[in-house]
């Protein structure tokens, strides 16, 4: 059959199959890689600080855990630290929203409520979670507590964009609060008193559950601000980490430093495998002024 005269259209009828295609034009139109966006090295570094945020919060939360298990801590610093914690993120979150101030004080009168009710229901479950794991051995306790806070980090959410003023959380940031505070909350049960247990509790819900949300409030501020703040967690968990362990502090530095500029690098070499065909097999898109 000839191919003289064939035209690549529907609307015109031909002595031609329907999925027929030129000899001569069937690679021209090859494409390779049309949507790709080759990546960069410092950029990539900058969007993996969340990424480096969040495992800093759970290396500083397993050394507070261990000093507060080995009595290097007392429980009543931790406690007036969570809460001063507490005051201060919540004057950052404010400066930092988005809500108008219309709705200001209700929303103020809302979350302090909200935070009392916290702060008494913990109190008045220390004496139950103390005692929650007491005929589980120490080893499942520390198996499952790896676990949950394994899915912990690779179920958050890392993303950079702008937050909108009344979002909803992602159903993979509810899982993974959820593992993080279960996660405490087995561990404090290995602790030796009540109050220990309530002090490492609200400190695990303070790190787990609303420092994400002072996170993707500070996507707005520089990069200046962002980069010191990555580099302050990093510091503060190192630091409270060396007294404990060296090798296992200089594990901790090995993984943030491979997160934090590893990883990009591996990536910003890898992208140049990447090989996307697009030719007139593909399905039609059509394109719409």
């Amino acid at each position: 059959m000839s191919s003289t005269g064939w035209k690549k259209v529907l609307w015109e009828r031909q002595p031609f199959p329907d999925n027929y295609i030129h000899p001569h034009s069937f690679l021209s139109s090859l494409r390779r890689n049309p949507n790709f966006k080759p990546y960069t090295y410092w950029p990539l570094v900058l969007l993996s600080c969340p990424i480096t945020q969040h495992l800093a919060t759970i290396f500083t939360f397993l050394a507070v855990f261990v000093r507060l298990k080995e009595r290097w801590l007392d429980a009543r610093v931790l406690l007036w630290v969570s809460i001063a914690s507490f005051f201060g993120g919540y004057a950052l979150c404010e400066i930092l929203s988005y809500s108008n101030t219309v709705n200001g004080v209700p929303s103020r009168s809302k979350t302090i409520k909200s935070s009392l009710l916290v702060f008494l229901a913990l109190m008045g479950l220390s004496p139950v979670l103390r005692t929650l794991t007491a005929a589980t051995s120490s080893d499942s306790i520390w198996a499952l507590s790896a676990c949950l806070f394994l899915l912990n980090a690779l179920l958050a959410d890392y993303s950079t964009l702008k937050p909108a003023p009344h979002s909803q959380e992602r159903l993979t940031s509810v899982l993974s609060m959820n593992a993080a505070i279960s996660s405490s909350v087995v561990l404090a049960s290995r602790l030796p008193d009540d109050l220990a247990v309530f002090s490492l509790v609200l400190f695990a819900v303070q790190l787990f559950a609303l420092f994400p949300i002072m996170r993707h409030r500070l996507q707005v501020a520089p990069q200046v601000v962002q980069i010191l703040f990555t580099l302050t967690l990093c510091v503060v968990s190192f630091v409270l980490t060396v007294p404990l362990s060296i090798s296992v502090a200089s594990i901790y530095a090995g993984i943030l430093i491979a997160v934090t500029f590893v990883a990009p690098g591996v990536l910003v070499w890898a992208q140049k495998y990447k090989n996307e065909i697009r030719g007139p097999w593909d399905v039609a898109v059509p394109r719409l002024n």
